[in-house]
């Protein structure tokens, strides 16, 4: 009997290759750095183009792959160096994957450069590696450690307003390296401050605007390592990010 292929969404963890109908938003070369990103234009920028981050050889297997420590980030300067897609989206279903490589290494997902996916060796707690930052405990168990690869798929479904006011919060379901380990799980703000994403000034965070977003990477000062990303745009109806 011919055996039945899982259907390329439900695929998750390092290596998942992209559906035909994604859009690779980095793939080791530089003309997708170039192509795909810019610095976000916070208040903190403290560089400018061309991007920094450096291409690197792949500690682990064979190609290039990004580095995040860019010089105007030293110190952990979070907001001086990030980089964002061109892009912006509302919902989506994400892969990326990630190396740290150093003890306490630090950087960011950010899903619409607002609601932070915690990239941070060395801590469980609710600012620790894979929470969704602030709001769940870490899923520790799931990390491979450092100078390993992992990976990130998630399905993203932005805040929804009427009139302005926001009736639906923002919500995830999240796999870490092959694990479900965030389910439906609810967005109330974005943390950090306004140096953090967009909306990070209004209200202390508080103050969700009904605006699509690029995905962003920080950069803290810290050799954290990325590659593999593409990203699926989706239009979900019901508040419902499960896969």
């Amino acid at each position: 009997m011919t055996p039945i292929a899982t259907p390329l969404y439900a695929q998750v963890g390092v290596g998942t290759p992209p559906p035909g109908d994604a859009k690779i938003l980095f793939d080791g070369t530089k003309q997708s750095l170039h192509t795909h990103w810019t610095y976000w234009e916070g208040p903190r920028l403290a560089t400018s183009l061309p991007i920094k981050w450096a291409l690197v050889k792949d500690p682990v297997d064979k190609g290039m792959v990004v580095n995040s420590n860019d010089p105007a980030a030293a110190g952990g300067k979070y907001g001086a160096a990030d980089i964002v897609t061109k892009q912006k989206f509302r919902d989506f279903r994400l892969h990326i994957e990630l190396l740290i490589a150093n003890k306490g290494g630090n950087s960011g997902v950010y899903l619409q450069n607002r609601y932070e996916i915690q990239v941070l060796d060395g801590d469980s707690t609710k600012h620790g590696m894979g929470a969704v930052i602030n709001e769940t405990p870490s899923p520790y168990h799931a990390y491979k450690g450092l100078g390993q690869w992992n990976a990130y798929d998630l399905v993203f479904r932005a805040a929804r307003f009427k009139n302005g006011r926001r009736i639906e919060k923002a919500m995830v379901t999240l796999y870490f390296n092959g694990i479900k380990v965030h389910h439906n799980q609810t967005i109330n703000q974005v943390w950090g401050g306004r140096n953090s994403g967009i909306d990070g000034g209004n209200n202390g965070g508080k103050g969700i605007t009904d605006t699509p977003g690029g995905l962003k990477l920080q950069a803290e000062g810290h050799n954290v390592l990325y590659r593999n990303i593409w990203i699926k745009e989706l239009d979900l109806k019901t508040a419902d990010t499960d896969f």
